[in-house]
């Protein structure tokens, strides 16, 4: 595989981090795709092991999470006519657990 990422991936849920832990192991060349966080329980903290050590290799999803961020109590606020800026609030918040739970790994 050379330097480069894998042409092989894995599809593995936020919700199982301890098997993130394992394929990273034994897949350290492969993006892997987190769907889960946000609407389906998964945590910033839940991810570290998804990623390499240089913070590269996982792709995380949170569609409803995002897309649905106006109907959680968080950004509420925004109300459904304003589901636009509810979901990049939503997303800031998403960059900023995921980088913090890197940065504390």
């Amino acid at each position: 595989m050379g330097d480069s990422y894998s042409y092989i991936g894995a599809v593995v849920g936020a919700t199982y981090p301890e098997m993130g832990k394992v394929l990273r192991r034994v897949m350290p060349k492969s993006f892997i795709l987190v769907p889960g966080y946000g609407a389906q329980g998964g945590k910033g903290a839940d991810l570290v092991h998804f990623f390499n050590e240089d913070g590269l290799g996982a792709i995380v999803n949170s569609s409803r999470g995002i897309i649905a961020a106006y109907q959680q109590e968080k950004y509420a606020k925004y109300g459904a006519e304003n589901f636009g800026e509810a979901s990049r609030a939503a997303v800031e918040d998403m960059i900023a657990d995921i980088s913090g739970a890197l940065q504390n790994r």
